[in-house]
């Protein structure tokens, strides 16, 4: 898999002068001019980008979908995500691209928090949809970036990482926004997951029902999912798992003489001990426990 590994190299291939700072950077879609190389068919990108475009058009793959390049107005990659760019559909239109390598975060408390931002594992076809005075507060932060890229002294790291921190911080609150703005949609996503959990223990199906199972289910990224799920009931992916799992458990251990390996192994656990630390600590019971107290 080819890789562009550097803020530089994505500058050339932009048609574009060297970067003014080595890790970081902002880009104009309107002064870029993709150069015609096979590295566009399959890549990563060693850094992470965050595009606000408008009147783009064409079609980029992400991970092994393909998704329309226009939809939405702000998106999110993190490093290392397999993309491809069909070049010969592709219009960049205007806007920016918002590119700055791990390393730049290194010793600031944005290297353990950016990855609090589920947006950046989000495909393509999830954007931002923004109105225009929000894309005119991301632009006016791209502007304050782009400006301290000019001046790489001992404040300049801080500095521009603050301004990083603000942009992330403003997009998560526009993704609450669109997540509770698409109630009709979202409440069909809502039944479809909660129809999925059901299905899966009433079909005994075999193994642990995980987060990966049902995003891919529902066509959406894991980080996706537990995102809307967690503005709209307050509990992530993962959490809405152990309480089905809990539920069942209580079920069983109330209503069937089964032992508790055997519901640990028909609730998809492989080690009964898993399902026993689970169960205490979501009910302050052993499972025999649970089951004394109705005898």
């Amino acid at each position: 898999m080819n890789a562009i590994n550097s803020i530089s190299e994505f500058h050339r291939l932009l048609s574009l002068a060297e970067p003014r700072h080595p890790l970081v950077s902002v880009i104009n879609l309107a002064e870029s001019v993709f150069l015609e190389d096979e590295i566009w068919k399959g890549f990563v990108n060693r850094f992470y980008c965050v595009a606000l475009k408008r009147d783009a058009k064409g079609k980029i793959k992400y991970g092994q979908q393909h998704y329309d390049y226009d939809k939405g107005v702000l998106s999110f990659t993190a490093p290392n995500q397999v993309q491809q760019l069909d070049l010969q559909n592709m219009e960049c239109g205007s806007g920016y691209l918002l590119i700055f390598h791990p390393d730049f975060l290194l010793q600031h408390n944005l290297a353990n928090s950016i990855h609090q931002y589920g947006f950046f594992d989000y495909a393509v076809n999830e954007a931002l949809h923004l109105s225009a005075e929000e894309e005119e507060d991301l632009i006016t932060i791209l502007h304050r970036v782009d400006k301290e890229c000019q001046h790489i002294d001992k404040h300049t790291q801080e500095i521009i990482l603050t301004q990083i921190e603000s942009l992330l911080k403003y997009s998560n609150r526009f993704y609450e926004r669109q997540f509770l703005t698409r109630k009709n949609n979202n409440s069909a996503l809502l039944s479809r997951f909660e129809q999925l959990v059901d299905d899966y223990f009433k079909n005994d199906v075999p193994g642990l029902l995980t987060v990966q199972y049902l995003a891919e289910k529902m066509n959406l990224s894991p980080n996706y999912l537990s995102d809307l799920l967690r503005v709209h009931t307050g509990q992530n992916t993962q959490q809405h798992i152990h309480e089905k799992l809990i539920a069942k458990a209580k079920e069983k251990l109330s209503t069937t003489s089964l032992s508790v390996s055997e519901i640990a192994y028909a609730l998809g656990f492989e080690h009964t001990q898993s399902f026993s630390t689970l169960f205490k600590k979501k009910t302050n019971l052993s499972p025999l426990e649970f089951r004394q107290s109705f005898n």
